[in-house]
């Protein structure tokens, strides 16, 4: 998943476009003011008219040219914005339009990457993956509480599964709405096949349509690159993304505890989520694990933080997966009985 030399230029080409629609956003209302104050114009040709005259002068020796070209240059700028009042214009009217006003949309603050060209970069990767066709099929609008029944109780705490999910929709739904002011993480438990995968990417789907950068990871998948960056400096693709791991805004970790486990996993799983807290990104777990197994193959100091700092959302109920093909069956056989008859 990391970035190809095509992928981008597609992204560069981007920002010139972005550059292009700024120019013309500022030739339009240039236009417009010349129209309605034929004076800011003459003031503009009195500026050009005055730069050449002072140029002359410099070029013959005037050594106080300069400085008088900048007081006389002074009092025409300060004629203009007078002017723009006057005409009811906001005093910015004229200043060139950005998108990203940290790095005037080039995509660099420097030699610096800027934010939004890792958002870019993620956007680009989710529209070239496979995701991006899931989140079609799995999200708030497509979601079923069908699956889960009133009649399956958990012995524990007495709740239904369609109670639990109902509660859990309505988490998902304040996870999304509060996500730009609340920094909140999402830890999903629960038996294989109860929808937390699903509810996953429910949350993906409405955040990537507001435009927030969202990263999704097998745990398998996940743990390769994090091993890839650090045993393998010349994998470039894996240090970007890496990169990307500890900055996009919303990291899902799906599946955890499908890995091959060892100290090394547990380390960086540690690391991740910790720096992710401390710079506060917000991120998503789930896992078929119990909470008990999950503090004997993370540690303690692992499974504290999680505890501490996420909502913990234990799904239960039957395994839908298997309810979808047992349904899937059922329409098909009626639908061959309905065209024998």
């Amino acid at each position: 998943m990391g970035l190809k030399t095509s992928q981008y230029q597609t992204i560069m080409r981007g920002y010139e476009q972005k550059q292009l629609h700024s120019r013309d956003i500022l030739q339009s209302r240039y236009e417009e003011v010349c129209r309605k104050l034929p004076e800011f114009k003459a003031l503009d040709n009195s500026i050009s008219v005055l730069s050449v005259q002072y140029g002359k002068k410099l070029l013959g020796g005037d050594e106080r040219a300069i400085d008088s070209l900048k007081e006389e240059l002074a009092t025409l700028r300060n004629s203009k914005q007078e002017l723009l009042d006057l005409g009811g214009f906001p005093g910015d009217y004229l200043e060139p339009v950005y998108e990203c006003k940290d790095c005037h949309d080039t995509g660099y603050i420097g030699n610096q990457k800027c934010h939004c060209f890792k958002k870019s970069v993620i956007g680009l990767l989710y529209e070239q993956s496979n995701l991006k066709g899931v989140l079609r099929q799995e999200n708030f609008d497509t979601f079923s509480l069908d699956y889960y029944s009133a009649n399956y109780v958990d012995s524990r705490t007495g709740r239904s599964s369609l109670q639990v999910i109902q509660d859990a929709l309505l988490v998902c739904h304040n996870f999304v709405d509060a996500f730009k002011a609340d920094f909140q993480n999402l830890f999903l438990y629960g038996d294989v096949g109860v929808g937390k995968t699903f509810l996953s990417n429910c949350i993906a789907k409405e955040l990537m349509d507001m435009e927030f950068s969202v990263l999704y990871f097998s745990a398998s998948k996940f743990f390769s690159i994090l091993a890839k960056s650090t045993f393998d400096k010349n994998d470039v693709d894996a240090q970007n993304m890496y990169e990307y791991i500890f900055d996009c805004d919303l990291l899902i970790i799906d599946d955890l505890g499908t890995e091959f486990t060892n100290s090394f996993i547990a380390s960086q799983f540690f690391t991740c989520i910790n720096e992710r807290l401390l710079s506060r990104k917000s991120t998503i777990i789930s896992t078929n694990l119990s909470l008990d197994t999950l503090a004997d193959l993370y540690t303690e100091r692992t499974f504290s933080r999680i505890t501490s700092n996420y909502t913990m959302l234990r799904l239960i109920g039957d395994d839908i997966r298997i309810k979808k093909k047992l349904k899937n069956r059922e329409e098909q056989s009626c639908y061959t009985a309905q065209k024998e008859l």
